[in-house]
């Protein structure tokens, strides 16, 4: 039993299939992985909650920290609240028509996908303020009174306000908001929500914030409510967590959460291993989220969910549609091809026993790279003699063997996994073989060594508990909120007392915001960014702003500037006016962190007898392949390919011509014996 005054703390990640769940208390680290339930994913939760919990009676206290999918299922399913939106009189329509982008130049029957809310919904109030401030035309009470009885009568759930100019002036946003929320209703105020100019992007931010924030805190609410007295924290898409209170009123701010929560995990164990330049590569079952960390993790404020901006800092993570669930299926050409569509967790692979369609899983079991009686360590049993059924009847169709139907759906679903590498690499200007590739998620490891091979990857990372490092992410992230305010004034007309005048009342809202957090002074540190662009140009780059600023941090920002421009884009033009067009401040609270073990004294050791062995297909050869169960191994401990390391969440696949050890940090390190692969 756990004793009195302890504090154990639990990580949640909820996935399309699984849900893992990470405790560390004075026992040390237990996880544990079961299938997701996504009519009520709170159920999968307090299920593993329970199970990792003595059921006996304990003062000791409870912190939870949740990686949530609500929102993003309500957002790409359309799941969300009833929602108004209300608006300058006259721009009923900008939500609507959105940009010029075309995602699909070339496809003459492209469909544009429903905004969020319909015109119908949409209500225009008669006011203006003008871009210097002045007010042009008052909000007239009156007419807003009659409103709110409108959206009474048309039983909205919640509001979405967006003002024209309101990220400067936000004086009539605040009086509509005020007046609708003493009318009962849920509100969201693009000013509150992104206070930056674009005012298609502010519009969309705050609607996808107004039509997840009941559901979410719905679910939070019910979530609470099971864990009793239990403090909960949700994850957010910058790689910090906030309260479970702020998440129920701010919900866009945990889309992407969990994959998030991942890379937090990923730099961590990436640093006690000795590598601080990765590649992270979480294959889940449903989707792959890959992203790139230089030394730190890459931010970006350019985001979809859907086809929705959501113009907020979340971390550079670019996500496929290929994970251990993805679909096999012929195309109208007769060709083969893998994913999106995923069988999830219901009625999920062939092999579970209930889904009738091939996945990466069943293709994966069909070559022995899996176990069929240790998967989820043996609490689930695979199908084989089904999965073998279904795929000799798909395999006829293509007019293959089902080892070679196998084989190639593996390479069609690691082709779509190195597109995406290539995107968050190579299309940022960096190269993919100056980085290590950390794999996790539950087939990450299944995968990572044939990824790493068809991108010249020198060294994959594999990490003790892999399969529920997302879950591990969450207890190593900090509290962080993020800040802005528009500048938009050119470079050469900026002084540095703009820059304080903007920066100031930022700061004392960020050390305000972390002190009610209950952090004191010394573990709140501010970070600050300013964006910039050439004039003429349409987006801009974060460069890093110090907290001293005077005239030589102007020009030492502009200098910055250009050199991020030209290894972004190729190029840059010194010669060319900058503008700054807004402010950024991060504000961080430090949490307390879990102690990662590392040997001290690493030295060789050997190499236990296999568990066991089985025949396994690699490249179309059938290799007698030993088995290991990872608990047996220990850092100095070395082997070479073809192997298999299991675990009780995932399962690590060495192919031949490579070599394994376990390192001082208890990771996997994977290497091709000739050097690059």
């Amino acid at each position: 039993m756990s004793t009195a005054h302890e504090t154990i703390r639990i990580g949640v990640d909820t996935g399309g299939t699984f849900t893992d769940l990470l405790c560390l208390d004075s026992r040390g680290l237990r996880v544990h992985k079961l299938r997701s339930v996504p009519s009520d994913p709170s159920s999968a939760i307090l299920a593993g909650i329970r199970a990792l919990l003595e059921t006996e009676p304990t003062s000791a206290s409870l912190e939870v920290t949740h990686g949530s999918t609500v929102a993003t299922n309500a957002v790409l399913e359309r799941k969300g609240a009833r929602l108004a939106l209300i608006t300058t009189a006259g721009f009923e329509d900008v939500i609507c028509i959105g940009r010029q982008t075309r995602p699909e130049l070339y496809n003459f029957m492209v469909r544009r996908a429903e905004p969020l809310v319909s015109p119908e919904l949409t209500f225009g109030l008669r006011e203006r303020i003008a871009a210097d401030g002045s007010v042009l035309q008052p909000l007239d009470d009156s007419e807003l009174t009659t409103l709110i009885a409108t959206l009474h009568s048309l039983k909205i759930d919640s509001v979405a306000v967006c003002f024209l100019h309101s990220y400067a002036f936000p004086q009539h946003e605040q009086q509509a908001a005020t007046a609708l929320r003493a009318a009962g209703f849920r509100v969201s105020a693009s000013h509150e929500v992104l206070p930056e100019y674009r005012e298609y992007e502010r519009w969309a931010t705050t609607a996808v914030n107004a039509y997840v924030a009941p559901l979410m805190a719905e679910y939070l609410g019910r979530l609470q409510k099971n864990l009793g007295s239990a403090s909960l924290r949700i994850m957010q898409s910058n790689g910090g967590s906030i309260s479970a209170t702020r998440a129920a009123t701010e919900a866009v701010q945990t889309i992407l959460s969990g994959p998030a929560a991942g890379v937090i995990g990923a730099q961590a164990l990436g640093n006690l291993s000795g590598h601080s330049h990765l590649i992270t590569f979480d294959m889940g079952g449903t989707s792959t989220d890959v992203s790139l960390v230089d030394g730190v993790i890459a931010t970006t404020s350019e985001s979809l969910v859907g086809d929705l901006p959501v113009r907020l800092p979340v971390l550079d993570i670019h996500t496929v549609g290929a994970g251990g669930g993805s679909i096999a299926w012929i195309d109208a050409a007769g060709g083969l091809r893998v994913g999106p569509r995923s069988a999830g967790a219901d009625p999920g692979p062939v092999c579970f026993g209930v889904g009738t369609e091939l996945t990466v899983t069943d293709a994966n079991l069909l070559l022995g790279r899996l176990d069929s009686s240790y998967f989820l360590g043996g609490r689930l049993t695979l199908d084989l003699a089904r999965t073998q059924s279904i795929a000799t009847d798909f395999a006829q169709k293509l007019n293959l063997s089902v080892p070679a139907l196998a084989e190639g759906i593996l390479r069609i679903a690691n082709a779509n996994m190195e597109r995406a590498v290539r995107v968050v690499s190579v299309q940022r200007g960096f190269d993919p073989r100056d980085f290590a590739l950390l794999a996790f998620g539950g087939a990450g490891g299944l995968h990572a060594c044939d990824l790493a091979a068809a991108l010249d990857i020198h060294t994959v990372l594999i990490p003790e508990h892999s399969g529920v490092l997302s879950a591990l992410g969450m207890l190593l992230a900090d509290v962080a909120k993020d800040y802005s305010a528009s500048v938009l004034r050119p470079g050469v007309h900026l002084t540095a007392s703009d820059l304080q005048s903007k920066l100031a009342p930022l700061t004392a809202q960020a050390q305000h915001d972390l002190a009610a957090e209950g952090f004191a002074p010394a573990d709140i540190t501010l970070t600050a960014a300013l964006a910039m662009r050439y004039q003429g140009q349409a987006f801009e780059i974060d460069v890093p702003l110090p907290t001293t600023i005077n005239q030589e941090t102007l020009t030492a920002l502009d200098a910055d500037f250009h050199a991020r421009h030209a290894k972004l884009y190729g190029y840059s033009n010194p010669h060319r006016p900058t503008e700054a067009v807004q402010l950024r401040l991060r504000a961080t609270g430090r949490t307390a962190k879990p102690s990662m073990p590392v040997a001290t004294d690493l030295e060789k050791q050997k190499l236990p007898t296999p568990d066991t062995t089985r025949s396994t297909i690699f490249s179309g050869e059938s290799l007698s392949t030993p088995i290991f169960h990872r608990n047996r191994l220990a850092p100095g401990m070395s082997g070479h390919g073809p192997a298999i390391i299991v675990t009780g969440e995932s399962t690590n696949v060495i192919p031949p011509l490579w070599s394994w050890h376990i390192d001082s940090a208890g990771t996997l390190v994977a290497s091709h014996q000739g050097g690059v692969a």
